[in-house]
């Protein structure tokens, strides 16, 4: 163990404006509850955390890619083998796509194992004359539309961290017992190359890997790299009772780490530079991500590096913009040239999705595979022509063959959207989308 309850620590966000956070009606039962998740184990280890910091340096210096992906929102009844191996399924083969492809190291991290807390940008929703609390996401209250549901539950939490540490031991045993092998490309593949363009493709890949492999090996060498994955978790940084309670003093170094997850992001509703949020990430050791829209000022983006960043520490910060595909070529220019001229060494990454959401007629939101696209396209613009890195993608998907994005090679339309609608949020990319995306970015970054 390399964490410690810090008994001794107040935290100094405790008393801060914090945005986004629910109204519970019993304070004591919360109160309980924070008091015994701060008895329970890590669900991360301190030196984990430490190795994505010095992993993501190499995506700031311009020596990595970084993927990351996952739902928008997790679910408790979503924590099933197949859920999480098809998750995962999907990340290992846009890896594969974007290593092999791109010839760039990649560091895979999932939207995994915390991502059950979402902002919301109105309190109350209202159906047919009726108004209740908003869902905010499993660790909060209840989809259903009922009042019962929708109170928020302080017990939830505690569900959220055994679904959280269920979700961690399996990819664990996924990615060290033998399925993450890089000789496993053809089997990642086995349900889904008969059926679909981006399959077929993937497959061909995977051929070209297999005879890579196999001379390699046949040259008399086999490093045991290839039979493992270094995986690592990421979620929002939401709920401060939750982090707050998973904030632990690490016995090496006596540093503060969120032992909830290997990195967290701040999201654009919570940045506010006086809240509680931006004063708890400037007090943890992990990786840290804060989500950029594109009302974000230059003087933000420096503020944000002074008190998250103040060492300048490559791996520290990682700047995840989200402009939209429309704003993206006016908006990110002068940030990343501002960045850059500060002598900061922050990771970009671009997450083409929240920008780029709309309301079909049917009811549905939705977002335009092409829109996606397109956001990417601009993010790899702007940095070629400033000479800097495109460090990476942040995008929300499923390894499920689910309708929520229009658009894609195997194309969805608008009238498909009810036909496989399962997101209880926002609206993800499929697997098929998945690895469109990926062959795409792979083509974009050797351009670079």
């Amino acid at each position: 163990m390399n964490a410690e309850n810090p008994a001794a620590h107040v935290p100094s966000w405790q008393d801060l404006p914090a945005a986004q956070q629910p109204e519970y009606p019993d304070q004591e039962a919360l109160r309980e509850v924070v008091a015994e998740l701060g008895t329970y184990p890590p669900l991360v280890f301190a030196g984990e955390c430490d190795q994505l910091r010095a992993r993501m340096g190499a995506v700031a210096k311009g020596e990595a890619f970084l993927l990351q992906g996952g739902d928008c929102a997790e679910a408790f009844d979503a924590v099933s083998a197949d859920h999480i191996r098809s998750k995962l399924k999907t990340l290992l083969q846009m890896g594969a796509v974007l290593t092999y492809a791109a010839s760039v190291p990649v560091v895979k991290v999932g939207r995994i194992a915390g991502q059950y807390s979402k902002p919301r940008s109105k309190s109350t929703e209202t159906r047919d004359g009726v108004t209740l609390p908003t869902y905010r996401g499993d660790s909060v209250n209840g989809f259903d539309f009922n009042e019962k549901a929708r109170i928020p539950d302080p017990e939830r939490l505690k569900r959220m961290y055994h679904a959280s540490a269920a979700t961690l031991n399996l990819v664990r045993a996924f990615t060290t017992g033998g399925y993450a092998d890089l000789r496993q490309v053809h089997a990642w593949n086995q349900d889904f190359v008969k059926s679909s363009p981006s399959g077929q493709r993937y497959e061909q890949l995977a051929r070209e890997i297999d005879n890579a492999l196999n001379f390699m090996k046949a040259a008399g060498t086999d490093p045991a790299e290839f039979r493992t994955v270094e995986f690592f978790s990421s979620h929002e940084a939401l709920l401060l009772d939750y982090e707050s309670a998973l904030t632990r003093i690490d016995s090496r170094t006596g540093r503060l780490y969120d032992v909830s997850g290997h990195m967290v992001w701040i999201g654009e509703r919570t940045r506010q530079l006086d809240g509680a949020h931006i004063e708890f990430a400037s007090k943890i050791n992990n990786p840290i991500g804060i989500k950029l829209g594109p009302t974000t000022t230059v003087d933000e983006a420096l503020t944000y590096i002074d008190r998250l960043d103040p060492d300048r520490e490559p791996g520290r910060l990682t700047f995840i913009v989200r402009m939209g595909a429309d704003k993206v070529r006016d908006k990110l220019p002068e940030l990343v040239e501002k960045v850059t001229a500060s002598g900061a060494t922050v990771a970009w990454v671009t997450d083409p999705m929240h920008g780029n959401t709309f309301e079909a007629a049917s009811g549905h939101k939705t977002r335009r595979f092409d829109d996606v696209l397109d956001e990417v396209k601009g993010f790899f613009e702007v940095h070629k022509g400033l000479g800097t890195h495109p460090g990476g993608i942040h995008v929300e998907l499923t390894g499920d063959d689910v309708t929520e994005c229009v658009g894609g090679g195997d194309e969805i339309f608008v009238d498909d959207l009810h036909q496989r609608y399962e997101t209880a949020c926002d609206p993800r990319l499929n697997r098929s989308q998945s690895l469109d995306l990926a062959f795409l970015v792979a083509e974009m970054y050797r351009d670079q």
